[in-house]
């Protein structure tokens, strides 16, 4: 009650205890924006079930061939992460998370071991999607 206590006003109760968003930086806009690039197509062939992307800083790092680097192409290269990141998953069903090893050649040589990271998370419309990225990134 407020006032002289004879009148209840209602009060408006948010549903969000956080307020209004005030801006929202979505998947689909990360991957209009390059941020983000979707390999889900790939991917399914490799057994993901969910829409799966890796960051521009795994794709320009692990995927892209670096000059002076014969033999190899960038689905094949695309190949080994998502196929090692699938391996990742199995053996560790638990957490969202996973740390997987594989080996890259970026320069000529024998290749050499890297870690990446697949988290599984929701996308724009709360639906499981995953991102494989660097370690340090999230």
């Amino acid at each position: 009650m407020r006032g002289n206590g004879t009148r209840e006003e209602k009060r408006e109760v948010s549903q969000d205890p956080f307020g209004e968003v005030i801006f929202a930086y979505t998947r689909e806009q990360a991957i209009e924006d390059g941020v983000l690039v979707d390999v889900t197509e790939l991917a399914k062939e490799a057994g993901f079930r969910y829409p799966t992307c890796v960051t521009r800083a795994v794709w320009d790092r692990y995927v892209e061939v670096p000059e002076g680097v014969s033999g190899q192409d960038e689905t094949g290269r695309l190949w080994d992460i998502l196929w090692m990141a699938r391996f990742g998953i199995q053996r560790n069903r638990s957490g969202s998370e996973v740390l997987f090893k594989l080996c890259v050649a970026n320069e000529p040589g024998p290749a050499k071991p890297v870690t990446l990271k697949a988290v599984c998370g929701p996308g724009d419309n709360a639906e499981p999607v995953i991102t494989i990225m660097l370690p340090n990134e999230d």
